[in-house]
């Protein structure tokens, strides 16, 4: 049995978490979130605490009864306190800015990259070179985050581009004569 499916999900202080069949509601502070459990995992809520267990013993049940409880304590975390990825931009003359609900960053190329903010989450951009993306759905979050820091990666023999705050780039040696 996995050591994660095995543990309860705690409802935090200030969230209230319906369970209704196999869907799962959560509310809190920062909105509301719903989930779609899979049919091949129970889920109960007990003693104020949400409990999962695989309902076969298919090894495609118990794969994915602790996904399904991870899934869960995340969009209780997420209307709770929210998450945030931080990104910033290395390379001289890159730099962004916000333009309404549109991200527009020059990045060295001829044009300059515009990325519309999808409904949900939540981007702001300090100094020029430091974005945040912040939001109560961690999936959507890291997926801003990913989508941004795609339009130029880091790249290993200078460094520039965008990167996740604390991201370590291996950097190369460059060509000798």
């Amino acid at each position: 049995m996995s050591r994660i499916g095995k543990k309860p999900v705690e409802v935090l202080e200030g969230v209230t978490v319906e369970v209704n069949g196999q869907d799962v509601k959560a509310k809190g502070a920062k909105g509301e979130l719903s989930l779609r459990i899979h049919d091949d995992v129970s889920v109960k809520m007990e003693d104020g605490v949400v409990v999962f267990a695989p309902r076969s013993t298919s090894l495609h049940a118990k794969k994915l009864y602790p996904t399904m409880r991870t899934l869960v304590n995340n969009i209780v975390i997420g209307v709770k306190e929210g998450f945030e990825k931080k990104l910033e931009i290395h390379g001289v003359g890159l730099r962004g800015n916000m333009q309404g609900n549109t991200l527009v960053m020059q990045l060295g190329f001829s044009h300059e990259v515009r990325f519309d903010i999808p409904q949900g989450v939540t981007v702001t951009v300090e100094e020029q070179t430091k974005i945040t993306v912040t939001g109560i759905d961690k999936q959507l979050v890291g997926q801003v985050a990913a989508k941004i820091r795609g339009f130029k990666k880091p790249e290993p023999y200078k460094g520039k581009g965008i990167r996740y705050v604390g991201e370590y780039v291996a950097r190369k040696e460059g060509k000798k004569k």
